[in-house]
């Protein structure tokens, strides 16, 4: 679990990009942090969904590649059911079902008072080729 970490934590530059924090990884299971800053606001002085979005889906990227497979993201979809304006985002996401081509996740992603702020559904397609460079075990 720990190379997985590394690699999602030095090689998305976007999540770095956008302040995401990888906090744990365990199979099938992810959780990441972002801290709202102003870059993060949308006009209405909430946060961005593309913000929430991309905590989420970052989450989601790293528990479907926890295996050690590299898995792709071919459908999401997410409901927005709170709004955020301060304080620290949280995606805890959690794998649903697994096969040998397809995996499910669901990511909740919650402020700092533990309300639940979006919930976000992904699948996966499962490759055979590592999302670890064989140089790198």
């Amino acid at each position: 679990m720990e190379k997985i970490k590394r690699f999602f934590s030095e090689q998305d530059h976007f999540a770095r990009h956008t302040g995401i924090e990888l906090l744990r990884v365990e199979p099938g299971k992810a959780w990441a942090s972002l801290q709202i800053a102003p870059c993060h606001l949308n006009g209405a002085k909430t946060v961005h969904g593309g913000a929430i979005l991309t905590l989420a889906d970052f989450a989601f990227a790293v528990a479907s590649n926890s295996h050690g497979n590299l898995a792709m993201g071919i459908n999401t979809s997410t409901s927005f059911l709170r709004a955020a304006t301060q304080g620290t985002l949280y995606a805890a996401a959690e794998e649903i079902s697994i096969n040998r081509k397809l995996s499910s996740y669901q990511v909740r992603i919650t402020d700092q008072e533990d309300n639940l702020i979006a919930l976000f559904q992904g699948t996966a397609y499962r490759k055979t080729e590592s999302i670890i460079p064989s140089e790198s075990l």
